[in-house]
């Protein structure tokens, strides 16, 4: 993913920018206090900052979805920043208390215009759509990890900095420079986005000038968001579990008391809610290869509000931790997969406002139960119950996050129905195919090589077979691409069919006769048989059909055998040849992106190798990585027998 040019410096710049957030919420907090004299007035003026930072989102977060859909989300971002720079650089200049409150509202506002321009960016900067997914993981890590740890560790070398250097500020003092240093930052970022990436601009001037006014994107925005099942339900979900979690988070202090713990055991609780979001957030793509993420984003809620429950049950500390794990687990997964499903599945000329909707209802829905929740435990407080005839002290959190589990998981359900289109296929048979699923289970071993150009999988198929030959592999080529493709255009000719689904079946059926006659025999006998475009002829066939689907044909078609490896050539399909296979133009960038839709279903049985270059240094990198294959297979079958002959 960084080795993407323009991905890396916009990834680089969310690092500087998430870095520069984290600063400035330390910095305008503590100034907050410094401004002011009393326990009283220093604690509403540390509640002043939080409420201008929320103030933006809950009336004005739309706009800058309009904003990033509607103009140039380049200008937009570099505007934002520098408008950021002045107004933190400000800040010191005026000294006031006023003027933070108006100077913090009016940050945060710019940030509701940079995110939405920023994120709705994001999926042109990358080569495929399956790439979202990592992409959003990256930008999660640096966010709300690597930038939270770093911001906090500068804060409190800046506040020490000047008793190092022997000068001795005021506290005040610390906490200007502090601010200075978001200024700069933010200069850097503008800087950056400006003049190093002009990618992010995307859509030509035409498209832009073309697009309705303010009122009516925002207008077509909220219609596109409450008529859409997809967005509705990723709505619905965010709303149930953002809810769960200002729960957790609102009642963590009481809830760590009725543990018998103090601010140990609360600091604990916070650490296992965002250990929890970590291990969602990595183990995300290995769960979505097996499941789309649109069912995954429903179920994950689901989990989270089960586990919820059981937190609200929990009868000490340790159980109470290992539950809170699980409720930043699922709530991670929720969060990584509804980010992927925007980025990939949403349109980008309303991508800008779904993100900016998005946000603003995570920041409404945390609020909003973060008030609400500390009243209803007062309302509800300690309850004396009677569990198998004795009394037990049952403290008024518990009741509370049981609710909050209750309608989280109902919200997931909700979720998960508005958005599951496959209502055919249960997740039950979901997993029962993926625990089907299995390699060929004869001696030899089976390579597949997978691309878009029949130049290049020819060209690599060869050099693999000679590879391996000098490797002292008994090998044999098998599926040879011009006679495959010959067979299948032959094929659909003969059998006069039009529809892409009847050229799928029929694509198939050459496929199945191909691995009986060639492929099966060479693998009983031991031999390393390479098959060049084992899955293109099906991707081929046409974009009116599901990668899912294909699959699942030919698996059918096969007797569900699966190569020991397939190797995927992955390059910019604007080089690829574009010639049919079976008598329809078929494009190849749909060609390309089926195949990475069957790669990413089953990652354990495809390496991706980058194509692009001379052939030569594209076969190395395929030598590369199937090495130690082939060092565990040949000493094994076919040296062995070459040694015996």
């Amino acid at each position: 993913m960084l080795a993407i040019r323009p991905f890396r410096r916009l990834w680089a710049v969310t690092a500087v920018a998430s870095f520069g957030d984290w600063l400035s919420l330390l910095a305008l907090t503590a100034l907050a206090t410094q401004l002011t004299s009393g326990y009283q007035a220093q604690s509403f003026a540390l509640g002043g900052v939080v409420a201008t930072k929320l103030l933006p989102a809950l009336f004005m977060a739309p706009l800058g979805g309009v904003l990033a859909d509607k103009f140039d989300r380049r200008t937009v971002m570099v505007t934002c920043d520098v408008l950021k720079a002045l107004l933190f650089l400000s800040i010191p200049l005026v000294g006031s208390l006023w003027w933070l409150f108006a100077a913090t509202f009016l940050i945060e506002l710019c940030a509701l215009c940079w995110i939405p321009a920023k994120d709705s960016s994001v999926p042109n900067l990358l080569k495929r759509t399956d790439q979202v997914e990592t992409a959003n993981q990256l930008s999660l890590v640096m966010t709300y990890g690597v930038a939270v740890i770093s911001a906090a560790g500068a804060f409190a070398l800046i506040s020490k900095s000047g008793n190092i250097a022997g000068w001795h500020p005021s506290p005040t003092t610390t906490v200007y420079l502090a601010l200075v240093v978001n200024g700069l930052a933010a200069l850097l970022t503008a800087f950056t986005v400006a003049f190093r990436i002009p990618e992010i601009s995307g859509r030509s001037a035409e498209r832009r000038e073309a697009a309705p006014g303010l009122l009516a994107m925002l207008r077509d925005g909220a219609q596109f968001v409450s008529t859409t099942p997809l967005v509705r339900g990723l709505v619905v979900g965010i709303v149930g579990a953002f809810a769960a979690g200002g729960a957790v988070i609102a009642s963590a202090r009481l809830y760590a008391a009725s543990l018998g713990g103090g601010d140990a055991a609360y600091s604990l609780l916070f650490v296992a809610l965002f250990t929890g979001l970590a291990l969602g957030m990595a183990t995300v793509p290995r769960v979505a290869r097996s499941m789309p993420h649109h069912r995954l984003f429903g179920v994950a809620i689901v989990g989270a509000g089960l586990s919820l429950l059981t937190v609200a049950v929990a009868w000490h500390l340790y159980l109470a931790l290992a539950t809170v794990v699980l409720v930043g687990l699922f709530a991670g997964t929720a969060l990584l997969t509804g980010l992927t499903i925007i980025g990939a599945q949403v349109e980008d000329a309303v991508r800008g406002r779904v993100v900016a909707f998005v946000q603003s209802i995570v920041r409404v829905d945390l609020l909003a139960s973060m008030s609400v929740v500390p009243l209803l435990v007062g309302l509800v407080q300690s309850r004396t119950l009677t569990l198998f005839g004795q009394p037990a002290q049952v403290d008024g959190t518990r009741f509370v996050l049981a609710g909050a589990g209750v309608v989280a998981a109902a919200v997931g359900v909700l979720a998960y129905r508005q958005m599951d289109d496959r209502r055919d296929r249960t997740i039950l048979a979901d997993v029962k195919r993926a625990l089907r699923r299995r390699r060929h289970g004869e001696p030899g071993l089976l390579v597949a090589v997978e691309g878009a150009s029949r130049t290049d999988t020819a060209e690599q198929s060869d050099r693999l077979v000679r590879w391996l030959a000098d490797e002292g592999a008994d090998v044999v080529l098998a599926g040879r691409s011009a006679s495959h493709t010959a067979r299948v255009s032959a094929a659909v000719g003969a059998s006069g069919v039009a529809g892409q689904r009847a050229q799928a079946l029929v694509a198939a059926a050459v496929r199945a006769d191909v691995l009986a006659h060639e492929v099966l025999p060479a693998l009983r006998d031991g031999r390393v048989v390479v098959i060049e475009s084992l899955d293109s002829p099906l991707a081929r066939v046409g974009d009116e059909l599901d990668a899912a689907d294909l699959q699942r044909l030919g698996a059918w078609a096969t007797g569900s055998l699966r190569p020991d490896v397939t190797v995927l050539l992955d390059r910019d399909p604007r080089a690829h040849d574009a010639a049919p296979v079976t008598g329809g133009i078929v494009d190849t960038w749909q060609v390309q992106r089926t195949l990475t839709e069957m790669a990413s279903a089953d990652p354990g049985r495809y390496v991706r190798v980058e194509a692009d270059g001379d052939p030569a240094d594209v076969a190395a990198r395929v030598r590369e990585l199937l090495a130690p294959l082939v060092a565990r297979a040949i000493p094994a079958g076919a040296t062995a027998r070459s040694a015996s002959s």
